[in-house]
């Protein structure tokens, strides 16, 4: 991952593209709500499981790759870390493929404070983990570790977070997908 023969200049654009990514995605997926596709005898239902089961994949794999830092085994980390971006990704294109192409679900269910709490709190980390998990990979591949660690005790704990408050989500309202109006 190490890659320090990036000079000042390229460096500054690399930064301004994570900080670009960082608005341009939640904007997008904030848009992409009010477009709905209804591809003719398609259905994307199973999505939210799927995306689901990618939420805790990617929490087994962090504390994986926090366990493979603190042991040593730095290549297993990058690699475990690498993995982790990928499938929040997949999440990512997941996610707006269910979403443009299906009516929102409603939760109606026991405890909803508890939902919302959970949800919102979910919403509004996963946008702030995005400049962040970005920054601390970005710190790792210009081979500033102090910078990357410093970075990592924000982004990681925020990122694990919305990764299981993302199954615990599904779990919540997974009982009412289908009973849409």
């Amino acid at each position: 991952m190490l890659n320090k023969s990036k000079s000042p200049a390229q460096i500054k654009s690399f930064k301004k593209i994570i900080v670009a990514l960082s608005i341009i995605i939640p904007l997008a997926v904030a848009l992409l709500f009010e477009v709905k596709i209804q591809p003719e005898g398609m259905d994307f239902s199973f999505l939210p499981s799927v995306y689901a089961t990618i939420n805790g994949l990617t929490a087994i794999i962090l504390v994986s790759a926090l366990l493979a830092v603190r042991n040593k085994k730095y290549k297993l980390h990058e690699n475990l870390m690498k993995t982790a971006l990928g499938l929040s990704l997949l999440f990512l294109v997941l996610y707006i493929v269910y979403h443009i192409t299906s009516d929102s679900t409603s939760y109606g269910g026991q405890f909803p404070i508890i939902y919302y709490i959970i949800l919102i709190s979910h919403i509004v980390l996963s946008v702030a983990v995005v400049p962040m998990v970005l920054f601390t990979y970005f710190y790792a591949w210009q081979g500033d570790f102090a910078k990357h660690k410093k970075w990592t005790r924000f982004s990681f704990p925020i990122w694990l977070y919305v990764a299981v408050t993302g199954v615990v989500v599904y779990i919540m309202i997974s009982p009412f997908y289908g009973l849409e109006a």
